[in-house]
């Protein structure tokens, strides 16, 4: 599908960012295509990726976690072998 749009973003991420939605909309198959509408595909589409940013955002977070625990187990048996020194 062809959108027309203005945007101040560079055209090659927009092309980008069109292939992933023009993907997503092939990956739900021939049969949805044809059934729904444009704003159809394209709102299934948008909860999918809303979807996956709420999931990567939450690993994000999570990874965080471990690494500042991680940093501060490693800092604090720095501290510890400093003042043994």
């Amino acid at each position: 599908a062809r959108y027309r749009m203005a945007s101040d973003a560079d055209e090659a991420h927009l092309g980008r960012l069109s292939e992933l939605i023009n993907e997503r909309i092939d990956a739900l198959g021939p049969k949805v295509a044809k059934t729904a509408t444009p704003a159809q595909l394209l709102a299934v589409v948008a909860l999918g990726l809303a979807d996956e940013l709420v999931q990567a955002e939450q690993r994000r977070r999570e990874l965080e976690h471990v690494v500042r625990d991680s940093v501060g187990r490693a800092i604090a048996r720095i501290d510890r072998r400093l003042a043994d020194a």
